[in-house]
Formats: C-alpha cells, sequence, structure tokens
C-alpha cells in the first residue's frame, strides 16, 4: 500500500460548487482504476467545521505502485488536475498498516488526517509499532468506516488517515474534510493489519 494526497488552495471567494460539480461529474472516472485502492475526492470549505480556507484535497492508497505510476504520468488522470489547477505537491507516504471498521460498509461522508513527527531519540520501528497498535484500537471506535497509517521517512513523521460515517470525531490535532465521493474499485487487495 502506498499513500498519497495533493491539496490545491482556493480563493477564499471561490465557488466550491464548481468543485462538487467536477467531482460529480468526473469522480466516477477511477471507480475501475487498475491499482487504485481507494481515492476519497475531499474538501475543506471555508467556514464548514472550523476550516479557514476553502481547499480540494484527494487522499489515496494504492494497491499497486503500477497503478499509481500509471496515474501520475501514463496519462491516467493527473493531467487533468495540473491542467486545470497547475502541478500541486503530492505528499506519499510508505504504507505501514490499514484497518477496516464498524462502518466498512457505509459510504464515508468525513475523513480525517492526523500527521505526527517521529522525534529523533525515538527507534522508527518502535514508534511505528506503537502506531499500529493505536490504528487498531482507534479504527474500532464508533462510525470509523477504515483508518490508514504510513510512514514519510525523508521527514520521519506518520501520517494516519481515518474515513468516516458521518461526522470526524477527532481531536484538533486532526484535519477534517467532507468526502464528495469514494472510489474504491481494489480496495480488497489491500490487506489488513500490518503491510510487512
Amino acid at each position: 500500500m502506498h499513500a498519497m494526497q495533493y491539496e490545491i488552495g482556493l480563493p477564499a471567494d471561490y465557488d466550491m460548487e464548481i468543485i462538487r460539480e467536477r467531482v460529480a461529474t468526473r469522480g466516477h472516472a477511477l471507480d475501475g482504476y487498475a491499482g487504485l485502492g481507494l481515492k476519497a475526492y475531499l474538501v475543506r470549505e471555508r467556514g464548514v467545521d472550523g476550516s479557514t480556507v476553502n481547499q480540494y484535497s484527494p487522499f489515496y492508497l494504492w494497491s499497486s505502485l503500477t497503478g499509481m505510476n500509471d496515474f501520475l504520468w501514463g496519462g491516467g488522470g493527473f493531467q487533468n488536475i495540473v491542467r486545470d489547477f497547475g502541478r500541486p505537491v503530492i505528499r506519499h507516504w510508505i504504507g505501514a498498516g490499514y484497518e477496516r471498521g464498524p462502518s466498512s460498509e457505509t459510504v464515508p461522508r468525513a475523513a480525517s488526517r492526523r500527521t505526527d513527527p517521529i522525534p529523533a531519540d525515538t527507534d522508527p520501528a518502535t514508534a511505528v509499532e506503537r502506531a499500529l497498535a493505536e490504528l487498531r484500537r482507534y479504527s474500532g471506535m464508533a462510525g470509523v468506516h477504515s483508518a490508514a497509517l504510513a510512514v514519510d521517512p525523508r521527514h520521519w513523521e506518520l501520517v494516519r488517515f481515518t474515513l468516516w460515517e458521518h461526522e470526524v470525531a477527532a481531536d484538533e490535532e486532526e484535519t477534517p474534510y467532507r468526502v464528495l465521493h469514494l472510489s474504491t474499485p481494489h480496495l480488497g487487495d489491500i490487506a489488513t493489519g500490518r503491510h510487512w
């Protein structure tokens, strides 16, 4: 599993209905995409859920690197983002674990992302093991559709991404999003539990 996200900042007065329409008319294009575990079409909207920004922020879990590479530079769809919004910075992480929650059979309407640095004096293996144990506990919370843990070894940080059935049951450490659409063509190919 490989995780990635890009965040497209939009003006404060941007009509977010444009993004909703874009996802409604184009989001289905990845519903059968080879190598894609899931794509959550996410937004943050100024004045909603405490957000101070307008943002389009898709999040991906790839079941294969071939699928991700095809999407990014093989003509699989990313060129439309570049054409319409410019080339965003793509954050990407190595998958460490994935868990299904009690609401995994529902259609999620919200998402959250939490990023935590791994302190310089902490063994990364120990930090990942602790985070995986927390992921197992956390994914059992009411309303959780699924949760993934990934690692950025360049900046030594952990990211936990969670899909929620309705509302984000998050704390101030988490960034909340609204889910406009969820493509899950190969979600079944992403194993639950630890990814090594």
